[in-house]
């Protein structure tokens, strides 16, 4: 029996699914992205965290993932797959080639990921065929979470945040400012500790600071991103990934000011992928 595996793969968690006939098995695991983590450290999630799950020969592993998109870092994953699957053919993909892939299927549109950090592309129901480059969470990453994080501490620190906001936080969040420089400047993941606050904001998003903060952040990326384009008010924009999902409402809500067609909203695109791979394997 065909046995194929899809992953994928973010910075925080990566989600696989093991397909076998007509079962679909899921296993989620510790991120990993290859610019910022040791070769060693994605050796430890297949052989600890992936293989105990997995019977039998795999034919095939799809893999979409952050930080996939420089051929070092395209052998580094390839080479762990196959020291540990025998004989398995190996596909590796940009995250937003699984993203365009979930969310267009074989149609065109603009795909899009709002998650921890943030991506986009035009699609023409093949391949990608437009992309605004992507900076990161430092540089850039517009309306990504750890965006959407720097902005809150930002203002919390700096006194722009209201004093009853800043109030709920200080009594809720108990943010010390040692603190949060040593995890931000020193820490393993200081993307994903930043991005971490969006659960206080989506906690408290009916307060007018947060949906604002929120919505501010998603007008950048319409600005940055989205309006460049070409095809931004023909083609249907879709989105994938937990800020996009939890905040749906206020994206609609922007992406209307833009005078742009709003597509599927997803958590992640996995579901999809697993139909797309049934059809197209």
């Amino acid at each position: 029996m065909k046995t194929i595996i899809i992953a994928d793969s973010g910075s925080t968690k990566i989600d696989w699914r093991i397909l076998q006939g007509q079962e679909v098995k899921t296993v989620f695991t510790l991120g990993f992205n290859p610019y910022y983590q040791a070769a060693e450290d994605f050796k430890k999630i297949i052989k600890e965290d992936l293989l105990p799950h997995v019977a039998g020969q795999v034919h095939h592993i799809y893999f979409y993932g952050t930080g996939v998109s420089s051929e070092r870092n395209v052998k580094i994953i390839t080479d762990i797959f196959k020291e540990n699957f025998k004989e398995v053919q190996v596909e590796l993909g940009w995250d937003l080639l699984g993203t365009a892939r979930a969310l267009c299927g074989t149609s065109a549109g603009i795909a899009c990921i709002l998650g921890t950090g943030s991506n986009s592309c035009e699609y023409d129901g093949k391949n990608i065929v437009g992309h605004i480059t992507n900076l990161g969470w430092i540089l850039a990453d517009e309306a990504s979470g750890t965006a959407i994080g720097k902005r809150f501490l930002y203002d919390y620190y700096r006194g722009k945040m209201p004093p009853a906001m800043a109030k709920k936080v200080k009594d809720t969040c108990h943010l010390e400012l040692d603190d949060t420089l040593e995890k931000v400047y020193s820490g393993q993941k200081p993307g994903t500790f930043i991005a971490g606050f969006c659960k206080f904001i989506g906690e408290n998003i009916k307060e007018e600071y947060c949906a604002n903060l929120v919505k501010d952040c998603f007008r950048q990326f319409f600005t940055e991103i989205i309006v460049r384009y070409p095809s931004h008010q023909k083609s249907p924009i879709h989105f994938t990934g937990s800020i996009a999902f939890h905040f749906a409402d206020l994206l609609k809500e922007i992406a209307a000011e833009y005078k742009t067609a709003v597509g599927k909203i997803l958590k992640g695109p996995m579901d999809e992928l697993v139909e797309y791979h049934r059809t197209h394997s």
